[in-house]
């Protein structure tokens, strides 16, 4: 197959997936097994191809690991529990099955069928974001859960793609202990190529270069990945280098998905099999919910957590891929694991679009099943005196916290969802609670009734249109930040009474405090 045919059916069946509400990587996953019925399955090219896309991917999450979110209980309890209950019972049933006589199963051993369980461990992290942006929720806190357990089930993928060379690592595997020292020069690198092409070129280097390196050692290059990219995390640029990377990420991963799809045949049985597989992600969501509960999450938290984790994961078919190679699987086993992916994917898209509403319609029977001691983020109160509150309190909301202090005094409240954030304000004598304000029973459970004033200091679009309209009973005078002149306009639209857009205001009050400041220090120009 030409190097470059691959795009064309990429494209079509990527645009009719979205026509239909569902990721492009479904419609990819379909062209991969339409191209199967035409062309030779095994195409090298696809697989290296779909390989550095994978290595991209880990690449980036290193960039966003934030280490002391996985530190809690909920995070990395949760993630653990769920996915050793999970392993066990589908392992168990799998292997159960293959006394049926059904063809593709008769041959599942029972370490055959704690593998296939491992793979539909896991959640769609791909699936997971694009929800939560889509409905502003990327900072809401069973978003941020949501997140926390999937970065913890990619970290369990990545040890067992470490482990899966099935080689010993060389003695010069000792040498990596250098990459501590190594760290500080990168991160000055990193300052030093500004936010340009040469970013998007130095986090391409970093990350082949690590894998690279990890190879020469005999360790699987995908954890190489994964560290180089954990090593930066903690520059200010490192998010904008995930985002210059996003569009090679996605583009080589298209590549993994179709070579994934041309793997197998579908066939009845395939069909059949990964139908009954998909049914048994109920128990996931189930568990997740019970989980979450039982480690003292808010009932409604709980519930839109589990909902965001609602389906298998495009990580599974990483390990089943890996399977395949080491053939630990058949082909047939990746199409079950792709097309239950699928089958997922689409019953999971109605159940986050309207879990709210199942939430609400069930509100009692999800609530009986909340703890009496539920967690400290979770609980926050507004003090009663409270007249002002400004939700977002990273650089713009400390700046207008700040100053509005000096003129109205200690009736100024922030919120903010990262612990961190308000760990830090707090310190620095600053009233922020912390609390999820796209939760709409925060609207309704803490003491709002005197506040006069809400500003909106967050730079993200959808969550401001998200906390608008959540906050349109609130009897106050709203006011908010954005990016755009028509991200203003979409918020004045939505009920905010006053918008400001920061690209275009920034240079006009740069302008008034030039004149301020040298009005009567530069001489008028001369005409003539």
């Amino acid at each position: 197959m030409n190097d470059l045919a691959w795009i064309g059916p990429a494209l079509i069946f990527g645009l009719v997936a979205t026509r239909f509400g569902l990721p492009p990587m479904i419609g990819y996953l379909a062209g991969g097994f339409l191209l199967n019925l035409f062309v030779d399955g095994n195409s090298v090219n696809l697989a290296s191809i779909g390989n550095m896309g994978v290595t991209l991917l880990l690449f980036s999450i290193g960039l966003k690991l934030d280490v002391r979110s996985l530190l809690k209980p909920v995070i990395w309890a949760g993630t653990s529990l769920h996915m050793l209950v999970t392993v066990a019972l589908f392992g168990l049933a799998i292997f159960c099955m293959s006394f049926t006589g059904v063809a593709l199963l008769v041959d599942v051993g029972f370490t055959t069928a704690i593998l296939i369980a491992f793979a539909l461990s896991f959640s769609s992290t791909v699936f997971a974001i694009k929800t939560l942006e889509e409905k502003g929720e990327m900072c809401s806190r069973h978003g941020q859960i949501a997140i926390g357990v999937l970065v913890m089930q990619d970290i369990f993928a990545i040890l067992f793609l470490a482990l899966s060379t099935g080689k010993a690592p060389s003695p010069w595997a000792l040498a990596l202990i250098l990459l501590i020292p190594l760290r500080r020069f990168l991160l000055r690198v990193m300052s030093d190529v500004g936010h340009g092409e040469l970013m998007a070129l130095l986090g391409l280097s970093i990350a082949f270069g690590g894998a690279f390196l990890f190879e020469l050692v005999s360790v699987k290059g995908d954890l190489g990945a994964l560290i180089f990219g954990a090593m930066l995390a903690a520059h200010p640029s490192a998010n904008s280098m995930a985002k210059k990377l996003l569009s090679f990420k996605e583009l080589l991963l298209v590549g993994f998905f179709l070579s994934i799809g041309m793997s197998g045949s579908i066939t009845t049985a395939t069909v059949l099999t990964a139908s009954v597989l998909a049914l048994a992600a109920v128990l996931k969501v189930v568990l997740f919910f019970w989980l979450f509960t039982k480690l003292r999450l808010r009932s409604r938290t709980a519930v839109l957590s589990s909902f965001n984790l609602a389906n298998f994961s495009e990580f599974g078919l990483i390990v089943a891929s890996v399977a395949l190679a080491n053939q630990w699987l058949s082909g047939d086993w990746v199409v079950v694991i792709a097309l239950a992916l699928t089958f997922t994917f689409i019953a999971a898209s109605p159940l986050n679009n309207h879990a709210r509403a199942i939430y609400s319609r069930y509100k009692t029977k999800f609530d009986s099943h909340q703890s009496d001691n539920i967690l400290q983020e979770d609980s926050a109160v507004v003090p009663t005196a409270t007249q002002i509150v400004i939700i977002g309190m990273a650089s713009i909301g400390c700046g207008a916290y700040d100053t509005l202090v000096k003129e109205f005094g200690e009736v100024i409240v922030g919120v903010d969802t990262d612990s961190s954030v308000v760990s830090g304000h707090r310190e620095n004598d600053r009233k922020v609670i912390l609390a999820d304000a796209t939760n709409e029973e925060f609207w309704h459970r803490l003491s709002l009734g005197n506040v006069r004033m809400l500003l909106l200091a967050m730079h993200d679009h959808e969550t401001n249109i998200a906390v608008t309209k959540l906050s349109q009973h609130l009897g106050a005078v709203r006011f908010a930040v954005s990016d755009y002149d028509d991200q203003a306009q979409a918020l004045e639209s939505a009920g905010i009474d006053k918008a400001w857009s920061l690209k275009s205001q920034a240079g006009i009050q740069f302008a008034e405090d030039v004149i301020e400041l040298d009005s009567h220090k530069l001489p008028h120009p001369t005409h003539g």
